[in-house]
């Protein structure tokens, strides 16, 4: 059906009804090459339909670069963009539909709210690392990313308009005289060199995305874009305001010599480090425009540069590549350390049983009560390069959020052990739903609880309240401690609450506190300062370990906070710790940063002793612990996908690999005895026994769960339990890989989306215990899924 023509003279009467059988209900917005509206399909489904404009239909070249277009989109479409639905690129008025998106843009998002919260621009960042990776697989160069083109989804970042993209085998060039592109997003290569440009041009446009996301600015701002044009060629980026957990990753984006940047995968790599997947550390959410609205434009930029945040298709003049002439691009800080380049980590020579002489343990550094001129020392803007390697780099999200690798203590949520439940509870108990009532206090809406469980309580932390203490029972909020309000911008995180030793253990929101509290009164039994640690705080049973940029390790003892012991592992420069059990046993680890071998250490905390050392081939993360103290570990390819699951028994020193039939994509793992579980982040959920010998014995189930943006999973009583990011809680049998049960959606207000990992569910009593967007916490009978 060919387009048909409006009749009238205003602004739309060149505006078609229909593109090809899709119907064109309304424009989402305008720019230098079409018109994008939303239209629906014959069968109803919501499109979003970009219209060339009547005048460009006419010109050749134009028509050249829209076939262009259209086959860049079909080539990359997928889970990080748009995907292509249909085109008629040789039509009288030539159209592409892609699947409509709902969701602002991320330049439409700062416009309105301001910029990200620091842990949101680390999600941001790792979604768009992983978009550019598809999209450089495809053989895709995107060459206009900026804020206008990334769509904040409800399931994360999506990368539009391939308007001047080119596939890396394409013949077409760019004309001579014209930059196309938007200036304070562009790369030095494309005022310089523009028909060489390549992938290495999107990582470039990848960090001033970030400091835009981060900053509500770019790196580079000036009225004219002749003199952006030669800031970027010349001058240093501005990065003031720029989270220090992302400012060394920014520097080399930004770097002005192509090769000094990282690649996607590199980005990937230590990205995931700063966001802990394997850990049910929350991360920052980014509040979504209400979806009953007028839809959201499906950002197609004007044709102006300066308009928003520049507009796809600009023509900068020969005379903006004259000002940005060649200058010396090479990286001058050569001799910091390269938190990005690779570091192969050479096995320790150290024999593996080598016991290290414990320390004594002195009066604690700090033991204070609180008071209000005892303030957390400010975090160090000034640390610009950090001596990272792989994996190890970085762990935490933000100075001081502790990472809770056993945040419940021995009787809860993830091991295998029968729920605690008398006759007389189960009679009486019943389901629940409660909120913690602190959306007004935090000054950011609803938002999601994380909660541990231990002392026969729940214990949950959110934005504006440090901790809560909840009756399991009946969900009444027994006492509160509430903590500064969270605004964006200003660091503050959110810590799971850690049940150990008697004790309850917090850490303030920015970060630079750490307390111990009274599960009864929730007074403050000692404080310590922990802002030099820069987000090395890790909870293992009883005990803390912190770990300085510098790699030396303090062990504390998390009741008496006095000092056990504290030194150096040998070969690993800063470990990253994980912990299983009672925990007395925490495993360093320290990834190489080419992914070849990782070194895992198995330190006593209480005496600081190694257990065993060794060096294991591939880029592993620990899973948890099975039985006979063998460790279960996942594997993650080039493309940082979990590829195989590996079990390490220490006393034979032998590791035996499983291949997984497909890499997943993996949001996180836990294990069971000898079974490990993989959770994809497109919802696939797959089981692996590690004592099976071959990869296809090994190989139990794969399930289809359709669940994005999952919380961790929860191994308990032969189950696994996870969240949605709709707020509902699913159990699946552990051993046939069927959904038992699930519970209705809870999800947000209007508005409210999350780029967030969900909080993990809790499991004790014979209760599950999860949170949901809506700011509820609710409690279900884990005997009986399906009655959820």
């Amino acid at each position: 059906m060919p387009p048909v023509r409006r009749a009238g003279t205003g602004p739309e009467a060149e505006d078609p009804e229909y593109a090809g059988q899709y119907q064109l209900e309304a424009r989402l917005g305008s720019g230098g090459m079409g018109v994008v509206h939303l239209a629906r399909s014959p069968s109803g489904r919501r499109l979003a339909v970009k219209v060339v404009h009547a005048e460009l239909a006419e010109d050749p070249e134009f028509r050249a670069r829209f076939r262009q277009e259209v086959a860049a989109a079909r080539r990359v479409s997928g889970a990080f963009t748009a995907p292509v639905v249909d085109a008629d690129p040789e039509g009288p008025r030539p159209w592409m539909a892609t699947l409509y998106i709902p969701g602002p843009t991320l330049a439409e998002h700062v416009k309105r709210s301001g910029p990200l919260a620091p842990d949101a621009t680390v999600r941001l960042a790792a979604g768009l690392a992983e978009a550019l990776r598809d999209i450089h697989r495809a053989g895709v160069v995107h060459r206009d990313l900026k804020p206008s083109n990334v769509l904040l989804a409800a399931d994360g970042p999506k990368v539009i308009d391939f308007g001047i993209s080119r596939p890396s085998d394409s013949e077409l060039r760019t004309e001579t005289g014209k930059l196309i592109g938007t200036p304070p997003f562009m790369a030095p290569e494309q005022f310089q060199r523009p028909r060489a440009v390549g992938p290495a041009a999107d990582v470039f446009a990848l960090g001033s995305v970030l400091v835009h996301a981060a900053t509500g600015r770019g790196p580079f701002e000036s009225e004219s874009p002749y003199i952006v044009a030669y800031q970027v060629v010349h001058d240093e980026a501005d990065l003031a305001g720029v989270p220090d957990e992302l400012l060394p990753l920014v520097e080399r984006c930004l770097a002005k010599n192509p090769e000094d940047r990282p690649t996607p995968d590199a980005l990937m790599t230590v990205l995931r480090a700063v966001r802990g997947p394997l850990s049910p550390v929350p991360h920052g959410s980014v509040p979504l425009v209400p979806q009953q609205r007028t839809p959201e434009p499906h950002s197609l930029p004007g044709a102006r540069w300066g308009q928003d945040d520049g507009g796809t298709d600009t023509h900068v003049k020969a005379s903006a590549a004259a000002a940005a002439a060649p200058a010396d691009t090479a990286d001058p800080d050569t001799a910091a350390p390269d938190p990005l380049a690779p570091d192969p980590l050479a096995p320790d020579p150290a024999d593996p049983d080598t016991h290290v002489k414990a320390a004594p343990e002195p009066e604690p550094a700090v033991d204070q009560p609180e008071s209000g001129a005892d303030k957390p020392g400010a975090r160090r803007r000034g640390i610009r390069r950090w001596a990272l390697s792989g994996l190890a780099a970085v762990v935490l999200l933000g100075a001081g959020t502790v990472v809770a690798l056993r945040p419940f203590d021995a009787t809860d949520s993830s091991g295998g052990g029968r729920p605690r439940i008398s006759a007389a509870t189960a009679e009486a108990w019943r389901p629940w739903t409660t909120g913690l009532d602190v959306g007004k206090a935090a000054g950011s809406g609803a938002r999601p609880a994380f909660c541990s469980y231990g002392a026969g309580a729940l214990y949950c932390a959110l934005r504006g309240v440090e901790t809560a203490r909840v009756d399991p029972d009946d969900g009444r909020v027994v006492w509160s401690r509430p903590s500064a309000a969270a605004r964006p911008g200003d660091g503050a995180t959110v810590s799971v609450p850690v049940v150990a030793g008697g004790l309850v253990r917090t850490v303030s929101p920015d970060g630079g506190r750490l307390r111990a509290l009274d599960p009864t009164t929730h007074r403050v039994r000692w404080s310590r300062d922990v802002s030099r640690y820069q987000g090395g705080v890790y909870s293992s049973g009883d005990t803390v370990l912190l770990v300085t940029p510098d790699g030396v390790v303090t062990a504390v003892n998390g009741t008496t906070n006095k000092e056990r012991w504290s030194h150096r592992l040998p070969g690993h420069a800063r470990p990253v710790f994980f912990s299983y059990g009672d925990g007395r046993t925490a495993y360093a680890v320290t990834t190489a940063g080419d992914g070849s071998h990782t070194l895992v250490t198995a330190v006593d905390t209480v005496r600081g002793t190694t257990r065993w050392h060794a060096s294991l081939s591939g880029n592993l993360t620990p899973a948890g612990s099975g039985p006979g103290g063998v460790l279960l570990l996942t594997e993650a390819d080039s493309r940082t996908s979990t590829a195989a699951v590996v079990r390490y028994d220490p006393e034979r020193r032998a590791a035996r690999r499983v291949a997984l039939s497909a890499p997943v994509s993996a949001l996180s793992a836990v294990t069971s005895g000898d079974r490990v579980y993989v959770l994809g982040t497109d919802g696939g959920l797959v089981a692996v026994d590690t004592a099976r010998e071959g990869s296809a014995r090994a190989r139990l189930w794969r399930l289809e769960t359709s669940v994005s943006n999952a919380s961790p999973l929860v191994a308990a009583d032969g189950r696994l339990y996870f969240s949605a990011a709709d707020g509902r809680l699913l159990a699946v049998d552990a051993r046939r890989g069927e959904v038992l049960g699930e519970t209705r959606s809870r999800g947000g207000a209007a508005g409210q989306g999350f780029l967030d990992l969900m909080p993990a569910p809790v499991v004790a009593d014979g209760k599950v215990f999860a949170t949901a967007p809506d700011g509820t916490l609710f409690a279900v009978d884990g005997r009986n899924p399906a009655g959820w």
